[in-house]
């Protein structure tokens, strides 16, 4: 078994050595994936923009903010990536526009604890599927592509993780305890 650091550069050595050739063309499975990403990750920004005109907490604020950012950087690059490998883009919900969250009744609007707890579901989808994209890229490029989605995420999971922990928001299941063990 090799080890991480062995299997990055057998994937370095291997796009180095194949720099002069002329890149293979994305197979089914790699255009699916980049097509449902680009998708999913597109209405993750229509629900965060949702977020921010709901809220009035500062630190769910700036999570929101950033995960627009995030989400942002992510499409403009696979969009690019997309058009130059000939992949049409698909048709997503326009941006929600600005409110006031004062003025929107308490029964419609989230609460923070809903909505850090749906970003929380949102990103562990996002990291499934570049996940499984990884898994399915053949060529190195697109698999490095999804690896760098996948650490955004965990990265911003991390501290999304931490401010729910926090504010006591963050669904815990039910422990195990095995039959026999001591409580």
């Amino acid at each position: 078994m090799s080890n991480p650091f062995e299997a990055i550069w057998n994937v370095l050595k291997t796009s180095i050595d194949n720099v002069d050739e002329t890149k293979s063309p994305l197979h089914v499975i790699e255009v699916g994936d980049c097509w449902k990403y680009i998708a999913m990750v597109e209405e993750f920004i229509r629900y965060e923009e949702v977020g921010l005109n709901t809220t009035t907490d500062d630190e769910v604020r700036e999570m929101l903010v950033d995960a627009v950012k995030l989400c942002e950087e992510q499409v403009k690059q696979l969009s690019k990536f997309m058009k130059e490998e000939g992949i049409p883009l698909p048709d997503v919900t326009s941006s929600k526009p600005n409110s006031k969250s004062k003025e929107i009744p308490l029964g419609v609007k989230l609460t923070d604890d809903e909505l850090t707890n749906g970003m929380a579901f949102k990103l562990v989808n996002c990291m499934k599927s570049c996940a499984k994209a990884q898994a399915d890229a053949i060529r190195n490029d697109v698999g490095i592509m999804w690896f760098q989605f996948y650490t955004q995420w965990v990265t911003y999971g991390a501290t999304l993780k931490t401010l729910m922990r926090k504010r006591g928001w963050i669904k815990v299941p039910p422990y195990y305890y095995p039959p026999g063990n001591p409580e």
